[in-house]
């Protein structure tokens, strides 16, 4: 039998994409679940501005930057012979380390992802580009601008590596993680069980808020918790509600914060 041995380098280059392509393929075999979407099948085909073969193009490209990055990265960072780090860290360590690296992506993410919504040009030249999307759907979770994919996605990856002090082996389960987190936020459906949505209020009705008109300037936190909208006030709460038409759900926001996003 074929035994393939492969570094955690490797893994840790190539699982997160893998990762990517079979979990959003499962939200497209249960697209039609109608009773669980947050807006109907017509919706995503007639409201979004970019065909979905432009969407799978445009992921490749970034997530084949995304692989240079992390080779560079791990290239760089490799165990030297004098290396203090630990091969095989507690589980003490190994909670923290996933959690400053939680925390090191969700700051990244939000000032970046904010200023880039705030700045005229950046947001119509650069971040727009995601927003064709304003119905989001899973596969599309990685579709940006190539500017935004490397400023955004992977310097905040490579930070939330470098500041945490994670291994390549740690890395692989956060960054996968991380791209299951992502690809959930997006994926249009809202779905009973969904353990994301236990955990995190995060989730792919706060995210959906955010690719409406009205949300443009809310809900930037991403991919884990909420803390910097609470902080600094960019937190628009809703209400998710049954569809009137075409079943599925609906996320509202309170209409105070409507008469505010005006």
């Amino acid at each position: 039998m074929l035994s393939l041995n492969l570094s955690d380098e490797v893994l840790g280059t190539f699982a997160p994409i893998i990762v990517y392509w079979v979990y959003s393929g499962m939200y497209v075999f249960m697209g039609s679940l109608e009773n669980y979407r947050l807006h109907t099948k017509k919706d995503e085909d007639t409201k979004n501005l970019v065909s979905k073969r432009d969407v799978v193009k445009g992921v490749l490209l970034q997530q084949a930057v995304q692989a240079v990055v992390a080779t560079i990265l791990f290239a760089v960072t490799g165990n030297a012979p004098d290396s203090s780090q630990p091969q095989n860290p507690s589980l003490f360590v190994l909670a923290r380390q996933l959690l400053v690296a939680m925390f090191v992506l969700d700051t990244w993410q939000y000032f970046m992802h904010r200023y880039m919504h705030h700045n005229k040009f950046l947001y119509r030249h650069i971040h727009s580009q995601h927003h064709r999307l304003i119905v989001p759907y899973a596969f599309g979770a990685l579709y940006n601008h190539p500017v935004e994919g490397l400023l955004l996605d992977t310097i905040g990856g490579a930070l939330s590596f470098l500041v945490s002090g994670m291994s390549p082996r740690a890395s692989i389960f956060f960054f996968s993680f991380a791209t299951l987190k992502t690809v959930d936020d997006h994926c249009g459906l809202w779905l009973p069980g969904n353990l994301f949505h236990f955990v995190f209020s995060n989730n792919s009705a706060y995210h959906d808020i955010h690719h409406q008109l009205y949300g443009n300037k809310y809900n930037f936190s991403q991919p884990f918790f909420v803390v910097w909208d609470r902080i600094l006030g960019t937190h628009m709460p809703y209400s998710l509600e049954k569809r009137d038409k075409g079943g599925g759900f609906e996320a509202r926001p309170k209409k105070d914060c409507l008469r505010k996003a005006d």
